[in-house]
C-alpha cells in the first residue's frame, strides 16, 4: 500500500522552541514512520519580515541539524531548505496570477501582521498564504499536520487548488494539483507563552523569556521557568478558564514528564507555584538533554548537515519539478523543446 504524504516546514527565524518541538516537529517525528514525509526549512517566508541578512544562512542550518536532533531521519524523510527548490517561488508567481486578491485581504495573520508593521507592510506578507500553498501542493501533499490556527491558510491551498486550477484548467480525467487534508494534531498541538497563558508561545515574541527554546542551556530554563506568570489560587489544576497559566505549565509538565493528565493532576493539584516550578523545570532540562547533545554533535560536522539537505533537495526537486510541468502545461506556458 502507498504510504500517505507529509509536508511541512518551519522558519529558520531563531532558536526552535517548545511550541515548534512539541506541536510540530514531535509528530513529524513519530509520521515519518508511517508516512512519506516532508519537511523543509521555509526560509523564503522568514524574509517576508524585516531580518538580518547575515543570520539568516546560520540559521538556516541550525534549524536544519535541530530536526535532526529530534529525531528526524534522513533514511525514512525528505529534508530540504526551501529557497534552494525554485519551484517554490516559481509556482508561487503562477498561482498568483489566478487568486482573486480579496482572498488574501480577508486572511487573519495578515490583518494581524500589518497593522503592527503599519506603511512598512511588504507585499510578501499578503503573498505569504500563496507560497505556502506553493509548498504544500508542489508535493502532492495527502495530509498537512496544522494548528487550528493554520487551518485557514491550509483551506486556502485546497480553494486556490480546487477552484482556480483544477475546475479552471482541467481537460483530463486525472486532477492537476491534489487537494490536501489537515492532519490536527490534539495533544500538545498548541503551547502557550510563559508570560501570557492567553497567546501562543512565538518566536516573534519580544521577550524571550515567554518561550523555552530547545538549545537553552539549564540554568536559563530554570530562570525563565521560575519567571513564568502564575497566580494567586491555592492549588493547580487543569482547564480552569480564568487561570491560563496553570493550565499551560501543567499541560508542559505533562509533556516533559511523560505523564498523563490525570497522573500529573494527583500529583500536583495540592502544590504550590513554588513547590511546582523547579520540578517543571528539572523535567523540562532532562527532556531537551538528548537533544540538546545530538545538536552539539552535528553542527560541528557541516559536512555533513549538508550532506544530508543535498540529498533532500535532489529528492524534493523531483517531485516538485513534475507538479510545477504539470501546472505550466495547464496554463498553456510554451515547454522547453528535447
Amino acid at each position: 500500500m502507498t504510504r500517505k504524504r507529509v509536508f511541512s516546514g518551519v522558519q529558520p527565524t531563531g532558536d526552535l522552541h517548545l511550541g515548534n518541538w512539541l506541536g510540530a516537529i514531535k509528530n513529524w517525528v513519530d509520521l515519518q514512520k508511517t508516512h512519506e514525509t516532508f519537511v523543509c526549512v521555509v526560509d523564503l517566508h522568514a524574509i517576508t519580515v524585516p531580518h538580518k541578512p547575515e543570520l539568516i544562512a546560520k540559521n538556516t542550518i541550525s534549524t536544519a541539524a535541530q530536526y535532526l536532533a529530534c529525531g528526524m531521519d534522513p533514511k525514512l524523510c525528505t529534508i530540504f531548505i526551501q529557497s534552494q527548490i525554485a519551484a517554490h517561488s516559481e509556482l508561487c508567481w503562477l498561482l498568483n496570477c489566478v487568486t482573486p486578491l480579496n482572498w488574501m485581504e480577508r486572511m487573519i495573520q495578515f490583518k494581524e501582521k500589518a497593522i503592527k508593521q503599519g506603511d512598512n507592510v511588504s507585499v510578501g506578507l499578503l503573498d505569504y498564504p500563496i507560497l505556502m500553498a506553493a509548498d504544500i501542493l508542489l508535493y502532492d501533499t495527502d495530509l498537512v499536520p496544522v494548528g487550528e490556527d493554520q487551518k485557514q491558510h491550509l483551506e486556502l491551498a485546497r480553494d486556490i487548488a480546487q477552484q482556480r486550477i483544477n475546475s479552471t484548467f482541467l481537460t483530463k480525467n486525472e486532477p492537476i494539483l491534489k487537494l490536501p487534508e489537515p492532519l490536527i494534531i490534539k495533544e500538545g498541538a498548541k503551547i502557550m507563552s510563559l508570560i501570557d497563558g492567553n497567546k501562543k508561545m512565538s518566536k516573534s515574541d519580544p521577550n524571550d523569556g515567554s518561550r523555552i527554546c530547545l538549545l537553552d542551556p539549564p540554568e536559563l530554563i530554570t530562570k525563565k521557568i521560575k519567571r513564568a506568570k502564575t497566580d494567586s489560587f491555592v492549588g493547580l489544576e487543569f482547564d480552569n478558564p480564568v487561570r491560563p497559566e496553570a493550565n499551560n505549565l501543567l499541560n508542559l509538565y505533562s509533556l516533559m514528564s511523560g505523564s498523563s493528565k490525570e497522573s500529573v493532576l494527583e500529583e500536583c493539584i495540592e502544590m504550590g507555584w513554588g513547590v511546582f516550578k523547579p520540578i517543571l523545570a528539572e523535567a523540562t532540562i532532562s527532556k531537551l538533554e538528548p537533544i540538546q547533545i545530538r545538536y552539539k554533535e552535528l553542527i560541528k560536522n557541516p559536512e555533513e548537515i549538508n550532506r544530508i539537505l543535498k540529498e533532500g533537495k535532489t529528492q524534493a526537486q523531483e517531485v516538485a519539478q513534475a507538479t510545477l510541468q504539470r501546472v505550466k502545461l495547464a496554463l498553456g506556458l510554451l515547454q522547453e523543446m528535447d
